[in-house]
């Protein structure tokens, strides 16, 4: 977020790439757009951008990681061109075998940060697609000038370097957290996920020389996503 979770996949802008060529861009309603400035840490090609792009219904997510389970349910009816990327780098096992690099304990920001293949916070896939920001959270109560929103316990939302620079980095909100409105969210941790998150926060952050108890780092639990899987409409 400004300064914590934002610090992610950089904007391309309208950067050519190495041939000189423009950055390919698909033509759907999502335009999803090649950042060859910053390559994907993983091979991956654009995802299908379909004319009519699915906006209905949810679609569960089987997530394996290290520390249990963190089951998700995406909504495309909040964000359907995030939710189609999303969908398409799991179906391309673009998640599998990734470390969760980033945790984080403020008082107003307790988030798990996931999607990012070299582990740095700054991989991502190749390609960056607009944001769908959300218009019903409600005001954050820490937050006297109403200016930040409630981001609460549960949600998933994607992570980014600014308006219209989302890629594969998202997290996962384990205790209500305060932010401006910048950050899409697509989706609900499972119940099951919710005891993940919560056995991950408590064992904290990893020290570092310069800071022995830090609220932003590594985890201390080694959470690495094993396989990201959507499997049924409900």
């Amino acid at each position: 977020m400004t300064a914590l979770v934002a610090v992610l996949v950089v904007s391309s802008g309208s950067v050519a790439s190495a041939s000189g060529a423009p950055p390919r861009t698909t033509h759907g309603p999502c335009e999803y757009t090649q950042t060859p400035d910053e390559p994907a840490a993983r091979r991956v090609p654009l995802p299908p951008d379909p004319r009519h792009t699915p906006s209905h219904g949810t679609l569960r997510t089987a997530v394996r990681t290290s520390q249990g389970p963190l089951p998700l349910r995406l909504d495309r009816a909040k964000a359907p061109c995030t939710v189609q990327s999303f969908v398409h780098l799991a179906r391309h096992r673009f998640y599998d075998r990734t470390m969760c690099h980033r945790l984080t304990a403020y008082p107003t920001l307790k988030v798990l940060q996931c999607g990012d293949p070299t582990s740095t916070g700054e991989g991502g896939p190749g390609y960056k697609y607009k944001d769908e920001l959300p218009v019903d959270l409600p005001p954050a109560p820490s937050d006297p000038t109403g200016v930040r929103r409630l981001y609460g316990r549960g949600l998933l939302a994607m992570a980014n370097a600014g308006p219209n620079t989302n890629g594969s980095q998202f997290f996962v909100v384990y205790g209500d957290s305060a932010l401006r409105p910048n950050y899409t969210v697509f989706g609900t941790v499972g119940a099951a996920g919710l005891k993940t998150l919560d056995k991950i926060a408590a064992g904290g952050i990893e020290p570092t020389a310069q800071d022995p108890a830090p609220v932003d780092g590594t985890p201390v639990l080694r959470t690495e996503l094993l396989s990201v899987r959507p499997f049924c409409l409900p």
